[in-house]
């Protein structure tokens, strides 16, 4: 067993679709997901939660990423 344990912090964002047209588009929120994973060079994605909402619009689409930055 290692005498040292090795920690880091975790951070997240969410994103969901634009209310309206379109909301309840899961493959729309994947690549809006994707993209902004691709903006963070590096980060390692530790989790990501989809999130339902029943509007009067309709299911309205949202995620929650989980990711760690790279160790300097």
């Amino acid at each position: 067993m290692p005498s040292e344990r090795e920690s880091w912090t975790i951070k997240h964002f969410s994103q969901a679709n634009p209310v309206g047209p379109g909301q309840d588009s899961v493959p729309a929120l994947l690549r809006r997901i994707a993209d902004s994973i691709e903006q963070r060079p590096g980060v390692g994605v530790q989790d990501v939660i989809l999130h339902s909402e029943v509007t009067a619009d309709g299911d309205w689409w949202s995620a929650t990423v989980y990711f760690h930055e790279p160790s300097l």
